[in-house]
């Protein structure tokens, strides 16, 4: 009896299998078992939130953003997902600086564009000045810096050139200052010049950091109305790699310019 039993079953069971409309109704419905639990998958994973940083308030640009700058909100993943150039970690926001011409608004979230490291800010040079040491701008052209190709961090000399009024045959030329790290070059609106091209504006000035002694000198040969000429010479890579303290490199020149200062007052 057992066995008859058995094969009953066993001969249900392949007639079960073996009709295709059953078949073909449990293929289906796990096929739409299968998309619903995708569905829902991805739905919730979508709409699921994830915490970013945010601006408390507007952080103006040039700000080293801290702590009490980041807050955070909840977003859509699906948004952040789409947003590669967001910044999704308050590490990674936290000491960087905003960037130059950048504003960030309350609110507002963080993106990589907007955030710079201070050694990419503008004129980040100047922040690291020693004490005793006062940045000076030093009128320039296109033609003095030999075609607009002194950049900041190169290293320049300093050299002079005037004539004696109590010789007028007399014409000194000669290094006044050696090893001088310029800080920035800039064109006459103020704008920092980052490229040997015309389309990134005429140099105008070139700003470097000295001390304050040195400072004082170089103003002297201001005031005797253009008769002091000074101009920067730049030389090549390995001169700015293995560049030396700056120094008054002539204690001679120094001296006739106390003297043509004091004549000509």
């Amino acid at each position: 009896m057992a066995k008859n039993k058995s094969k009953s079953g066993m001969s249900s069971l392949k007639r079960f299998i073996g009709n295709k409309n059953i078949v073909t109704v449990l293929g289906f419905a796990a096929c739409i078992a299968t998309l619903v639990v995708g569905y829902h998958f991805r739905v919730k994973d979508a709409i699921s939130p994830t915490s970013l940083p945010v601006a408390k308030d507007t952080i103006p640009s040039r700000t080293l953003i801290t702590n009490n700058h980041v807050g955070k909100i909840k977003i859509a993943s699906t948004y952040v997902n789409e947003a590669r150039n967001v910044v999704r970690n308050v590490k990674d926001v936290v000491g960087k600086y905003v960037s130059h011409k950048t504003t960030i608004p309350k609110g507002g979230l963080f993106y990589k564009e907007q955030l710079s490291e201070a050694s990419e800010m503008p004129d980040a040079a100047f922040a690291n000045i020693e004490d005793g040491q006062t940045i000076y701008s030093l009128e320039v052209d296109k033609e003095s810096t030999f075609a607009n190709s002194i950049r900041a961090g190169d290293y320049i000399d300093l050299y002079m050139s005037a004539s004696d009024y109590n010789n007028e045959n007399l014409v000194i030329y000669g290094c006044l200052i050696r090893s001088i790290r310029v800080l920035a070059v800039k064109d006459s609106k103020g704008n920092n010049i980052v490229k040997n091209t015309l389309a990134y504006g005429e140099p105008a000035e070139l700003l470097f950091a000295v001390d304050d002694e040195m400072f004082d000198l170089l103003r002297e040969t201001e005031w005797v109305n253009g008769q002091i000429k000074l101009s920067p010479v730049i030389y090549n890579k390995n001169y700015t790699a293995a560049a030396n303290e700056t120094e008054v490199a002539s204690e001679q020149l120094q001296q006739f310019i106390r003297e043509q200062v004091r004549d000509f007052n």
